[in-house]
């Protein structure tokens, strides 16, 4: 009988030493030493301060020779459709069509708001016993895995390994740390955050939605208003400006620059 799953997250490897290694591809953008000189007595410190600087700077390309691999298990088929929206970043995800789900309960994710009601509870969980038997059946009358999985819902629990580099973490947990990302990619990103943070703490040391790293929400009227509460904070939307009365666009033209 279908039944619910349970969130894992994982950090499988990584770069053996991250910040010696973004630390010594920062040297190299300032220096013209020897590499081998580049890699000598880098101190903890001296890290720290180097990863800072760029990422003070906002020149964190640096940042990207370093990589780390999650394996997480127990999203949705949902979240995955989410996850995999993200860039630059390497995805081997379980195959609904070479794998018989048929052989173990069908696994399923709850959202929260369904949780609330007993009765939508009892509902979702009658849709996901009679989509397991669906595609049960359709298995029995030899329909192959990868089409009896059509029935199937996107509750359905999937299980991934992700690799993305240090900078493009550290904008997927911009955008997935927010308050505006949906309950369970959101979860997932936490759990990622704590073993990034844990694994290179001075990279991942200003992670999160912009409204705390930079005091800006880019949110608009979706806005869960958190910027609020950040000295300086503010809330914009991104659009065209308008020049000042008595300025024209012509007078400032880029493309003849």
């Amino acid at each position: 009988m279908a039944k619910e799953a349970q969130l894992g997250v994982y950090l499988v490897d990584s770069t053996a030493s991250p910040e010696q290694v973004v630390a010594v591809a920062i040297r190299r953008c300032y220096s013209n030493r020897p590499a081998l000189e580049l890699m000598e007595k880098i101190s903890e410190q001296k890290r720290a301060e180097l990863i800072r600087m760029v990422s003070a700077s906002g020149h964190t390309s640096t940042t990207e020779h370093a990589a780390f691999v999650f394996a997480v298990e127990g999203i949705s088929r949902a979240a995955s459709h989410q996850l995999v929206r993200h860039r630059i970043a390497s995805y081997s995800q379980e195959s609904q069509r070479y794998v018989d789900l048929s052989k173990e309960p069908l696994l399923y994710i709850t959202p929260p708001k369904v949780r609330r009601s007993a009765e939508a509870v009892e509902v979702f969980k009658g849709q996901m016993e009679a989509a397991e038997a669906a595609y049960k059946d359709l298995l029995v009358r030899g329909v192959e895995p990868e089409d009896a999985r059509y029935v199937l819902p996107n509750a359905t629990e999937t299980k991934i390994v992700v690799t993305m580099n240090s900078r493009a973490w550290g904008e997927f947990l911009q955008k997935r740390l927010c308050r505006r990302a949906q309950w369970e990619i959101r979860g997932m990103s936490m759990g990622i955050a704590h073993l990034l943070k844990s694994r290179a703490p001075k990279i991942f040391e200003n992670v999160g939605p912009t409204c705390l790293t930079e005091g800006i929400c880019w949110e608009g009227k979706m806005s869960c208003g958190l910027w609020q509460a950040v000295d300086g904070g503010e809330l914009r939307v991104r659009q065209k400006h308008h020049f000042k009365q008595g300025k024209t666009p012509a007078e400032y033209s880029f493309l003849e620059e």
